[in-house]
């Protein structure tokens, strides 16, 4: 007598949670665009108070000396030894920001759907309250107080992406506090860090320290004005629950069948 036992192949399990979190792809589109433009326009309802601006700069400048910050004079002259070195600069302000931070959903929506929701949500949350700053405490950045020493190293040196401040249209250049550079950096490095295994994550913290010296090298940000944006966007972690860790989908195999007996010709006889 001889017994034979069949086995099937292991079947994948059906798809896990990461995949049934992805939110459709054209409501994305679409509310991150309307995001982007409330942003836009909200910007522009807090221009034009030029002269509050440039007080609270002043106020904002005694603070940090009463305090006792270093002063982001620091920071511009180290820039400031080579014109490679601050046109350097001058292009991660203008050219990093947005693309690395829409590079940062994009990736999440595509490999960490279940994670999408919480970041977008959480840089929604600090945009929206950074907004109503700007709408409530207009700030001129330092590069236009005399009273900095600093120069406007975009104008010297180039790329710029702002124009004469009572010419520009296009932006708001009293916005200055909080700094969205530094928060959303600080939030695309946080994300990554949350959401992925690599020993070498934490190289993630990297683009938040150099947008730091950047927006303070080129005189568009205070220290205080990323301290501030570091705050709004520890409150928006702390409103916004991230998902708990979602394991990869693993093959299930299915139940053994029973033993089938053969009986041998001629057996029993």
């Amino acid at each position: 007598m001889r017994t034979d036992e069949e086995f099937e192949e292991p079947e994948p399990a059906p798809p896990g949670p990461r995949t049934r979190d992805r939110p459709p792809l054209v409501r994305e589109l679409l509310l991150v665009a309307g995001l982007f433009l409330v942003y836009k326009l909200g910007r522009q309802l807090a221009a034009g108070h030029t002269a509050e601006a440039y007080r609270n700069s002043r106020e904002v400048w005694d603070l940090e000396r009463a305090l006792h910050l270093p002063g982001e004079g620091a920071v511009q002259s180290s820039l400031l030894h080579g014109d490679t070195l601050v046109q350097l600069a001058n292009t991660y302000y203008a050219a990093v920001h947005f693309p690395a931070t829409a590079a940062f959903l994009v990736w999440l929506y595509l490999r960490r759907p279940g994670h999408y929701i919480w970041a977008r949500r959480a840089l929604a949350a600090v945009t929206a309250a950074a907004l109503v700053l700007h709408l409530t405490y207009p700030l001129a950045p330092p590069r236009l107080l005399p009273v900095t020493g600093l120069v406007d190293t975009a104008r010297l040196y180039g790329p710029s992406v702002y124009g004469p401040p009572d010419a520009d249209q296009l932006s708001n250049q009293f916005a200055a506090m909080p700094s969205l550079h530094f928060g959303w950096a600080l939030m695309v490095a946080l994300g990554l860090i949350a959401v992925t295994r690599s020993v070498w994550r934490w190289l993630w913290l990297l683009h938040p320290l150099v947008t730091l010296l950047v927006i303070v090298g080129t005189a568009n940000h205070f220290w205080l004005d990323a301290i501030a944006a570091a705050a709004l966007l520890g409150l928006a972690l702390a409103a916004v629950r991230r998902p708990r860790h979602v394991p990869a989908p693993t093959a299930v195999p299915r139940p053994r069948r029973p033993a089938r007996r053969r009986t041998l010709v001629g057996a029993g006889r």
